[in-house]
């Protein structure tokens, strides 16, 4: 058996001190969060509190190191199944239907395309739209993803000083919303696990206001980057 180092980064507003404080949060996973509301983008409608500030920039955590040494993230938790005993009806024509979101996320041609249909999936049990998704939101998480690994560091801000939102307008998107990391999670099941069990990570999934997802990864050190956008 391979054992991982983990360990969970997660972003913490203090309203006392206007600041993100890093904070560790379990050994299952090693992830970071981080929000930003502009001032003229609507405030976030779902997944919780504590990840929207209204009227001003949020500043990303920083990195912390490997908490402990433990295997990888795992679930057994099943999909739910329908509860309707009917058969569903034939398609009329000779082609086939659609597929399902889950079934899109299963047959979907990469794994950051597979995260965008998961990702999808639960913005559907909540009652929100899909998210759609943008090319300079893409090159952004991507571009992102591919510097982690390279510099062997794991934060929302670049060594250079730069945060996920400047990042994201550098890429051409006018309207960055949101961002979440990962690393060491090597599927698209693994790494959504990770962010859906996690409350920071969840808001941000979950957030109605969102519009626009770009997704990165790169495999060495399998850093993942979400980038959401209004």
């Amino acid at each position: 058996m391979v054992m991982v180092s983990l360990s969970v980064l997660l972003g913490v507003f203090s309203a006392a001190t206007g600041t993100w404080m890093a904070t560790a949060e379990g050994n299952t996973a090693e992830l970071g969060a981080a929000a930003l509301v502009l001032p003229n983008a609507p405030a976030g409608s779902g997944g919780g509190s504590g990840t929207d500030l209204a009227g001003g920039q949020a500043q990303p955590d920083k990195p912390v190191g490997p908490a402990s040494t433990g295997p990888a993230p795992t679930t057994s938790s099943a999909a739910p199944t329908p509860t309707e005993t009917s058969a569903p009806a034939q398609p009329t024509t000779s082609e086939a239907p659609p597929p399902t979101t889950k079934a899109a996320a299963r047959v979907a041609a990469t794994a950051t395309g597979q995260v965008l249909a998961l990702v999808n999936d639960e913005r559907a049990k909540a009652g929100c739209d899909p998210l759609t998704e943008e090319a300079h939101l893409t090159k952004a998480a991507q571009d992102y993803s591919d510097q982690m690994s390279a510099g062997d560091f794991f934060s929302h801000t670049s060594p250079d000083g730069t945060t996920f939102d400047q990042r994201i307008k550098i890429a051409g998107y006018a309207k960055p919303g949101a961002e979440n990391i990962a690393k060491g999670q090597t599927s698209a099941e693994q790494v959504m696990d990770a962010w859906m069990n996690s409350e920071g990570h969840r808001a941000n999934i979950l957030n109605c206001s969102l519009k626009k997802l770009g997704v990165g990864l790169t495999k060495t050190g399998w850093y993942w980057v979400q980038d959401f956008g209004y």
